[in-house]
């Protein structure tokens, strides 16, 4: 194996890099901010409400992320109306395909652990927050959300490190993010071996770095939860040696 074509093509190797973590920071922004309200509707209590997020939920993760990116590359271009609307510029492009369904398909599954979060906090802190005279909307941002936003930071770290992963799939569509680009160079080296091997490299440093984000999240929101708790024997003790104490300053007087 010859590791001095890694060498030569590392700043190559950076590129794809780059475009790999702008495609999971980038949608995984997006799906965020789209989770929210789907699993709020999908925590609710009422059919009518739920019924359409429980549908767009069961889709995206009942269908494989390869069929849904070329969905959106490949079938929004069949359509007249996409291809004449002002958002062809953009639907037209690999990027903003890649964006669109990488979106989609984390904001259901991030959805989905939101109102998993929300249906394990314990009722006594939502009849706290009615007993206060909260309304809905401030038991849902002062308690409920906070709440739960420390509660499913553990399971979205490992969405967020699967689409990470996910993200190669992004080659498929002439997209040269990190396996894109590896790929590419393969096909003028004929060196599978080391650049496979340097890419799956790169992707387990990313992965490290996000890990550790999360970690120091976790803290940030969790801290109480790993808080030391003060011995109680050592306060009987003490108390009992003070009332030990009172007890002879009261039988000597």
């Amino acid at each position: 194996m010859d590791f001095s074509v890694v060498i030569d093509y590392f700043p190559r190797l950076m590129e794809g890099a780059w475009m790999t973590v702008q495609l999971v920071v980038v949608s995984g922004i997006l799906g965020a901010a789209l989770a929210l309200p789907i699993g709020l509707a999908r925590h609710s209590n009422k059919l009518w409400i739920k019924a359409l997020p429980y549908s767009y939920i069961f889709f995206f993760r009942g269908t494989p992320l390869l069929v849904q990116l070329f969905l959106v590359y490949y079938g929004l271009a069949q359509f007249e109306i996409v291809r004449e609307s002002i958002f062809w510029s953009y639907l037209r492009e690999p990027y903003w395909c890649a964006i669109i369904a990488f979106c989609l398909n984390t904001s259901a599954y991030s959805a989905e652990i939101l109102r998993g979060a929300l249906a394990s906090i314990p009722k006594g802190e939502i009849e706290a927050c009615r007993v206060l005279g909260m309304s809905k909307v401030q038991m849902y941002r002062r308690v409920l959300l906070p709440r739960a936003f420390g509660m499913i930071l553990p399971a979205y770290g490992n969405e967020v490190i699967l689409m990470l992963k996910s993200s190669a799939l992004a080659s498929t569509i002439t997209l040269l993010d990190l396996t894109g680009m590896a790929r590419t160079i393969i096909a003028r080296t004929y060196t599978p071996i080391e650049m496979f091997l340097a890419a799956g490299s790169c992707y387990l440093v990313l992965s490290l770095i996000m890990m550790g984000g999360f970690r120091l999240l976790e803290k940030r929101f969790n801290g109480h939860l790993n808080a030391k708790r003060k011995p109680v024997a050592k306060k009987i003790n003490d108390s009992s040696e003070t009332s030990s104490v009172i007890a002879e300053k009261v039988t000597s007087c």
